[in-house]
C-alpha cells in the first residue's frame, strides 16, 4: 500500500545509532558502510565497533553479538557517545545484549524473525519481549527483516539461507532512508566488493534498495531525520580509522626522513590492520615482514635499522611482552626502532577485541637493566597520524627506540581526519655519518660509533659498507665513543647515566603541555592520556554547561614528561586521572612530582562514558571548592546531559536537550 500522509522532516544535532546482531551477520560491514556515508555527508563522528573474539562466535547467543555503534552530529564531538539514541537488533540475542544501554523513549528497529520459542529460551527469555510489554517505554519497530530481505531478492534464485545474509543491507537501506544519508557511495562499495559474484551483488544492491524504499512507503515511519553537515575548518577529509592513520603516519615519517621503512610484524589483534596496510604501500619503499613469530619480527626490524631504514615493528600487550629483549638490544646499539602497542584488555590472552591502557608501566619499566625509552600515546584515531610521525622524529634524531600507545578503542574506532600538507609535517634528518669522525693517537682517520652529538646526545649512526667506517655491535656493554666491549664499572655507570640523559633531553624538543581552563579560575585539572581524551573532554564540557569550573589538559608524551607538566599539577587544588587501567598514571605522577593525584580507574574492557565521568569531575569540583551539595548538584546535573559534547549552547544560555538519549528536534540556530 502506499503511502498516501506526508512524511514529517524532523532536524536534529547529533543522533547515536548502534547496529547490533550475530556476529556473521554483517553489523561490522553495515556500521563502517554507515559511516562513510555520514563521513560523505559531512558530520563529524565517531565510531566504536564492538565484537567477540571469536572467528564465528555462537549463533543467537549473546556472547556472540557483534555490535557497531556511530554518533554523528553537525557540531564537534568527542566520543562514539554513551547510549544509543537508535538500536538496530537483528535477532532476540542483539536486543537483550544491548537494551540495558538503551534510555526510555529511543527507538528500537528490530527484526523479527528468529523471536521463536527455542531462540527466546536459549538467551534466558521466558516469553517474547515483543509481546509483553517490556517495551512500551521505547519506540518500538518491529519488523521481520528477514523476511522481507528474501522477499526483495528472490529473482536471484538464491537459497533462502544466501538471501537471507542480505538482510544487513536492508537495514542499512532502511536507516539511511530514515536519516537521509547518501547511498552512491554504498551501492559502488557492494558493485566492487562482489565484481566477481554478480548474483551476491545484485541481491545486496536489491535488498540496499528495498530497504530504503521501503522507509518511504511503510506505515511504520512517518518521520524522517536530518542532521546537517559540521562546520570544520577548510580542507580535504577524509573518514579514518586509527590503525589506518598509524600505517599512514609511519609511512609519512620515514618519507620525512628520507628513509626505507621496514615493518618486521607477527598478526595480532588489534595490531594486525597496520600490518596488513602497510604491505599494500610498496610503492612508498615500504617493506613489510610478516614474521613467524614477535621476537623474529623485532629482530627483523631492528636488523633494518642497522641498515639504515626506519625499523617498525607492531603488537599489543602479549607481543610486546615477547619483544622486550630486543627492545633492550635496541637499547643498548642506540638505533631508532619504532614500537606501537595497540593495547588491549588483560594479561594473557585477556579480551583480545576489548579495549585497555593497562600496558604503561610495561613499556616504561618491562626490560632488564637500565633501558629507558621515550614512550608517546595517541589521544583519537585521527591523531594515530601525527602520533607516528612524531615517534619517527624521535627515533631517527635522537637514536633510540620508541613506543608508541594506541588501543583497541582507537585502532577500530574512525573519524574525520583533514589531511595534512606533506611539507608542512617536520623533516627528520638521519644525519648518517659518511666519513671517519675521528682520528687515532697517530693522526689516522677513525670511527667512533658512540661519538655523540652534543645537543641530542644521539649516537653516530653508520650504514653498513660504509667505507672505513666498520664497528661492532652487539648486546654487550659498550665502552664510551669506541663502542668496544666493556666491563669496566665506572664506564657502565657513565653509559647507563648517558643513554638516561638522552631520553630526558628529548623534553626540550616538547612543547610544554597546554591547559585548557577557559577563565583561570578552576580548582580541578582533569588531566589523562591516550584514549581517554574523548571521554575527558565530553566530560568536561558537561560540567562547564551545568556551571561547573574545570580545567583539562592531555599527555600525549609520557616518557619523558612535558617541562612544565610539574608546576602545572602543583597550581590546581585537585587533579583527577582517569584511565582503564588502575591507575598507572596516577602512580607515576606521585612518584615523580610528590603530587596526590586522584585516581579514577575503570576496567571494563570498553571506553569511558562521558556521563559517568562527568559526574565524577563534577562531585570532586564541589568537594574542592566547598560547594552544597543541596544547592549545585553538579556531577548528577552534568551525567544527566542529554548533549554535553556540544560546544554551543541555547541563547539563553541553559544546555540544549530533552531526555537522556531521546531522539529531538534542534532548537535555536547552529
Amino acid at each position: 500500500m502506499n503511502r498516501t500522509v506526508t512524511i514529517e522532516v524532523k532536524q536534529l544535532d547529533r543522533v547515536v545509532i548502534r547496529f547490533a546482531g550475530d556476529s556473521g551477520d554483517g553489523m561490522q560491514l553495515t556500521g563502517d558502510r554507515f559511516t562513510a556515508e555520514t563521513a560523505s555527508f559531512g558530520n563529524d563522528l565517531s565510531t566504536l565497533p564492538n565484537f567477540p573474539a571469536e572467528i564465528r562466535a555462537p549463533a543467537g547467543t549473546l556472547p556472540g553479538v557483534s555490535s557497531f555503534q556511530l554518533h554523528f552530529a553537525d557540531h564537534d564531538i568527542l566520543t562514539p557517545g554513551d547510549a544509543p539514541d537508535v538500536l538496530i537488533a537483528m535477532n532476540p540475542a542483539a536486543l537483550k545484549a544491548n537494551l540495558r544501554d538503551v534510555p526510555r523513549g529511543a527507538t528500537l528497529i528490530v527484526d523479527t524473525a528468529d523471536f521463536t520459542a527455542r531462540n527466546l529460551k536459549r538467551i534466558g527469555y521466558d516469553e517474547n519481549p515483543l509481546e509483553t510489554g517490556e517495551l512500551d517505554a521505547y519506540h518500538l519497530i518491529a519488523l521481520n527483516l528477514t523476511g522481507m530481505t528474501v522477499e526483495s531478492v528472490k529473482e536471484f534464485g538464491l537459497t533462502r539461507k544466501d538471501a537471507s545474509r542480505a538482510k544487513n543491507m536492508y537495514a542499512l537501506g532502511l536507516v539511511s532512508w530514515l536519516f537521509q544519508r547518501p547511498v552512491e557511495s554504498t551501492i559502488t562499495f557492494l558493485e566492487t566488493k562482489f565484481a566477481s559474484k554478480p548474483d551476491i551483488r545484485d541481491a545486496n544492491i536489491a535488498a540496499f534498495r528495498a530497504g530504503y524504499n521501503f522507509g518511504e512507503t511503510a506505515e511504520e515511519f512517518s518521520v524522517r531525520y536530518e542532521v546537517k553537515p559540521a562546520k570544520m575548518a577548510t580542507g580535504t577529509y577524509r573518514n579514518i580509522s586509527g590503525n589506518l592513520a598509524l600505517a599512514y603516519g609511519l609511512v609519512a615519517g620515514a618519507q620525512r626522513a628520507g628513509l626505507p621503512l621496514v615493518l618486521g610484524a607477527y598478526p595480532i589483534t588489534p595490531a594486525s590492520d597496520v600490518l596488513h596496510e602497510l604491505s599494500k604501500l610498496k610503492r612508498f619503499n615500504v617493506t613489510t615482514i610478516q614474521a613467524e613469530d614477535e621476537i623474529a619480527g623485532v629482530g627483523a626490524a631492528l636488523g633494518a635499522s642497522f641498515g639504515g631504514a626506519l625499523g617498525v615493528t607492531t603488537s599489543s600487550g602479549p607481543g610486546i611482552s615477547l619483544k622486550s629483549e630486543t627492545i633492550g638490544l635496541g637499547v643498548m646499539l642506540e638505533l631508532p626502532l619504532v614500537v606501537c602497542d595497540i593495547q588491549r584488555a588483560g594479561p594473557s590472552t585477556g579480551m583480545p577485541t576489548k579495549t585497555e591502557q593497562a600496558d604503561l608501566l610495561q613499556v616504561m619499566f618491562g626490560r632488564n637493566g637500565e633501558a629507558p625509552l621515550p614512550v608517546v600515546a595517541a589521544q583519537s584515531p585521527a591523531d594515530c597520524f601525527a602520533i607516528a610521525v612524531e615517534a619517527a622524529r624521535i627515533a631517527v634524531t635522537y637514536r633510540t627506540p620508541v613506543i608508541v600507545l594506541s588501543d583497541g578503542y582507537l585502532a577500530n574506532g574512525s573519524e574525520p581526519w583533514q589531511i595534512p600538507v606533506v611539507d608542512d609535517l617536520p623533516t627528520i634528518d638521519p644525519n648518517f655519518t659518511l666519513e671517519p669522525n675521528a682520528t687515532d693517537d697517530k693522526g689516522a682517520p677513525l670511527y667512533l660509533p658512540y661519538l655523540r652529538d652534543p645537543e641530542t646526545l644521539a649516537r653516530a649512526w653508520a650504514i653498513p659498507g660504509t667505507a672505513g667506517l666498520d664497528h661492532r655491535i652487539g648486546g654487550l656493554e659498550k665502552e664510551d665513543k669506541t663502542g668496544n666491549i666493556s666491563y669496566d664499572p665506572a664506564n657502565h655507570d657513565l653509559m647507563i647515566r648517558t643513554r638516561q640523559a638522552k631520553v630526558d633531553g628529548i623534553a626540550r624538543s616538547i612543547d610544554p603541555i597546554e591547559v585548557d581552563d577557559p577563565d583561570g579560575t578552576a580548582k580541578v585539572l582533569v588531566l589523562g592520556w591516550g584514549s581517554t581524551y574523548g571521554p575527558i573532554g565530553a566530560g568536561v564540557r558537561r560540567v562547564r554547561k551545568v556551571g561547573g569550573k574545570v580545567a583539562q589538559a592531555h599527555l600525549r608524551h609520557l616518557n619523558p614528561f612535558p617541562p612544565n607538566l610539574g608546576d602545572l599539577l602543583r597550581s590546581y587544588d585537585k587533579v583527577l586521572v582517569p584511565e582503564m587501567n588502575l591507575g598507572q598514571l596516577a602512580m607515576l605522577l606521585r612518584a615523580k612530582f610528590l603530587v596526590d593525584v586522584v585516581s579514577y580507574a575503570q576496567v571494563r574492557g570498553m571506553p569511558l562514558g562521558a556521563a559517568e565521568l562527568a559526574e565524577v569531575i563534577g562531585n570532586l569540583v564541589e568537594e574542592t571548592e566547598g560547594i552544597d551539595d543541596d544547592a549545585r548538584h553538579l556531577g548528577e546535573a552534568a551525567a544527566s546531559l542529554t548533549h554535553g559534547e556540544a560546544l554551543h549552547t541555547e541563547p539563553n544560555g541553559q544546555p540544549n536537550g530533552q531526555a537522556n538519549g531521546q531522539l529531538h528536534e534542534s532548537e535555536g540556530a547552529r
